[in-house]
């Protein structure tokens, strides 16, 4: 059996590069732990930290193509980011413009939790503890 102890990084390509960092830095607040520009890729790979030990790498490429998002196609369904006021994190998107789905309550679980989407309509999840 393998050890493993957690996820370390998810990694995202989006098509706007200073909309997308901007969105992750400053509008849910991971910190920048690193930023480099790949000359050879004309490629940005940007380290966001979420929590000490896990991150989110970004990355830029020049004319990525799209892929479908929705919450049902194949592939990542969506991320999901633990909460404990949900309803804060709500009002704290909202005020930026971005845009949260109605709160649904996790029928397996009694969770409450809500979808948005990122510049590139990746679906993120809000999920209270």
């Amino acid at each position: 059996m393998l050890s493993i102890s957690h996820i370390h990084h998810v990694a995202i390509i989006c098509s706007n590069y200073p909309v997308s960092k901007k969105f992750y830095s400053e509008i849910l607040g991971f910190r920048i732990v690193a930023e480099t520009y790949r000359e050879e890729r004309q490629s940005y790979k940007l380290d966001l930290a979420v929590t000490p030990n896990q991150q989110i790498e970004l990355f830029s490429f020049p004319s990525p193509p799209a892929r479908l998002s929705r919450p049902e196609a194949q592939g990542l369904r969506h991320l999901a980011f633990a909460v404990d006021d949900l309803e804060a994190c709500i009002q704290h998107l909202n005020q930026h413009g971005v845009i949260t789905e109605a709160i649904r309550l996790d029928e397996l679980t009694g969770k409450r939790f809500t979808f948005f989407t990122d510049p590139d309509d990746l679906p993120l999840e809000l999920y209270q503890l």
